[in-house]
């Protein structure tokens, strides 16, 4: 169980909406509520209660009592809140725990109140803030209590001084406490997230609701928390991710390959390297063997080179693989809809290079490729923000070649610079999107990497016929795909936050083009037009269902289909169409051949794939509630 304990002058509530099929039964009375001066107490109900819930109910309630007289609280708001644990245990459970420990909190005397279960709630909460007001406990059954293998790196990188500054465009670098934010909140904001270190998301970002409402991705309840399932308008969105940044890599000039998922914890190499990655592992047995789920294609890519036979005229030699699927066993509260997971698809480029001068060239090459593939899916500097992270030998070195990396972007970068290195990498940048909750996820990164080549025995043959070690940059120019839905998502929260209607980039729309009958006896119609569009290889359907004419377009709008075709007799006699554009709101009448020209116009270049779903609507299953 986790619990949040936040002494407060008042706590209120009111339902929305059902996130269970089968909440718990309440009354309109139930619907809202309120306590003041009240020790608010939010609970996750974890798996790992299931052992043994009666332990956990009295552990709770010796923790609630003991938070309760320090902040002399005689009021206590039990409040059920998924959102503090991504391994949560069955609903009949929780709700059971919920109310034993409702049950015992007011045998002890306490006024109580009890949010309901499995519904999402909107709440407002007045928290009084002295010393004591805001606590967290966890709580464990006896004997649950295991030590967590942690890689080297990720103790180390807790015992890490970072020095933090902002450099400008100009050559500037300002400590962060010195800089003027003012024009740059996004800036401040992540900066704010990276020194702070705190990854925990206190709350549902705004993204997962859309991917819920839209039928995109979900949570799979039958597997491991960070794992999830796509339904076809997400897995069509996925798809053409990956196939966009895969072509736009192969296209840079890397050669694509494949590698195994699993490796052996004994080879000498990959143990040295799992401690200084700092990634926790997924290990899995096999007799008497240990193996390890990849956190990346690193492992496969480094084996290959060090089998080749290099020659520096090779070099710089790019290495590409899509890893479907990564594995990293990330902390259970800080696994956050698609933008922290266990198991995700990268996008993986190494490439050898001979030399610094060469790794460096190379280097700002592939962070003008990660800018150009960021804008191609609708993300621009303006929606990301710029860490580059070095030590001060080598800022003192190369100062002109930082500056302009922060040029090239055009606006000030967060800088995190250590004194001595630690990681296998001397310079690495991220790209860094800041959503809604003001926590920052990277995108596409770039590390030159100077230890790797020489642990797992790769060489190339220098002009004198020479074997030497070369330098290696890993390269992700998106980041993981997931990642990028999660960024493109949020966004678009953002925009119609400010009453701008969202949607998604054309060629990454799952239905681009709906067509609506206004009656039984234009249907036929209906089907000729999106024939035509289908044809011209747009993504279309037809709503054929009984639904009145408002709603069929009000559904479209839910949906965030770009264009909106009406035809009636009218269209129908004349052959023609009239649109409904969801960029600014317009409705034109126009000739189909001038809406497929327009809709190319704008999907030119990007890859394309088939509907995911029947054409007619009345012939799609509900995948949700």
């Amino acid at each position: 169980m986790r619990m949040l304990l936040i002494h407060s002058d008042y706590l209120e509530y009111e339902v929305k909406d059902k996130a269970l099929k089968n909440p718990e039964p309440i009354s309109e009375e139930q619907r809202k509520g309120r306590l003041d001066e009240v020790l608010a107490v939010f609970i996750s109900v974890e798996r790992v209660d299931e052992t043994n819930p009666e332990e956990v109910v009295e552990k709770a309630l010796t923790e609630i009592k003991d938070v309760a007289g320090q902040v002399k609280a005689s009021r206590v708001f039990v409040y059920p809140f998924a959102h503090l644990s991504s391994e949560l245990a069955k609903p009949d459970v929780a709700l059971d725990v919920l109310r034993k420990l409702e049950e015992r909190l007011r045998e002890e005397g306490f006024e109580v109140k009890r949010a309901p279960f499995g519904y999402y709630k909107a709440f407002k909460l007045s928290c009084k803030g002295h010393p004591l007001a805001e606590l967290s406990r966890t709580i464990v059954p006896t004997g649950e209590v295991k030590a967590e293998e942690v890689p080297e790196a990720l103790k180390k990188e807790e015992e890490l001084v970072s020095y933090w500054y902002i450099l400008t465009p100009e050559g500037e670098l300002i400590e962060v406490d010195k800089f003027d934010f003012t024009g740059h909140e996004n800036l401040r904001k992540f900066a704010n997230y990276e020194i702070s270190k705190s990854r925990i998301a206190d709350r549902e970002p705004p993204h997962v609701r859309i991917m819920l409402d839209h039928e995109l991705v979900d949570y799979e309840p039958g597997s491991d928390p960070g794992n999830l399932r796509y339904y076809p308008k997400g897995r069509l969105i996925k798809g053409l991710l990956e196939q966009y940044v895969t072509e736009k890599v192969v296209e840079y000039g890397a050669m694509e390959v494949e590698t195994p998922i699993m490796y052996d914890f004994e080879h000498p190499a990959l143990e040295k390297y799992l401690n200084r990655f700092p990634a926790r592992q997924y290990v899995v047995k096999s007799g008497d063997k240990k193996f390890f789920l990849r956190f990346a294609a690193c492992f496969g890519q480094f084996l290959i080179k060090k089998d080749a036979t290099i020659s520096y005229r090779h070099l710089p030699l790019r290495m590409y693989e899509l890893t479907r699927y990564s594995f990293r066993r990330e902390k259970s509260g800080e696994l956050s809809g698609l933008r922290r997971l266990r198991a995700f698809t990268m996008p993986d480029m190494h490439t050898v290079a001979k030399d610094l001068k060469q790794a460096m060239a190379e280097f700002k090459k592939q962070y003008k490729l990660s800018m150009e593939v960021l804008k191609g899916v609708g993300l621009t500097p303006e929606d990301y923000e710029v860490a580059i992270r070095f030590t001060r030998d080598f800022w003192e070195a190369n100062k002109d070649f930082v500056v302009e990396l922060a040029r090239i972007i055009g606006k000030p970068v967060l800088i995190e610079m250590w004194d001595q290195r630690f990681f296998y990498f001397i310079l690495k940048f991220e790209f860094n999107f800041v959503d809604n909750l003001d926590k920052a996820a990277a995108l596409s990164t770039v590390q030159i990497d100077v230890e790797n080549a020489q642990r797992f025995g790769i060489t190339y043959y220098d002009e004198e016929g020479k074997e030497k070690h070369p330098l290696i940059l890993h390269c992700s120019p998106s980041g993981a795909i997931e990642r990028v839905m999660y960024a493109i998502l949020e966004k678009q929260a953002k925009l119609q936050a400010k009453g701008v209607k969202p949607m998604l980039p054309l060629w990454l729309s799952p239905i681009q083009v709906r067509v609506i009958p206004v009656s039984d006896e234009v249907l036929d119609y209906a089907l000729y037009v999106a024939g035509k569009l289908e044809g011209a290889k747009i993504r279309v359907d037809v709503d054929d269902t009984g639904d009145r004419l408002n709603k069929k377009i009000r559904k479209a709008e839910k949906e965030w289909i770009p264009y909106v075709i009406v035809v009636g007799r009218n269209e129908k006699e004349q052959n023609t169409i009239t649109v409904r554009r969801r960029s600014d709101g317009k409705q034109v009448e126009m000739q189909l051949e001038d809406l497929i020209k327009e809709i190319r116009s704008q999907t030119e270049g990007f890859p394309y794939k088939p509907r995911p779903l029947p054409l007619l609507l009345s012939k799609r299953p509900k995948f949700r509630g």
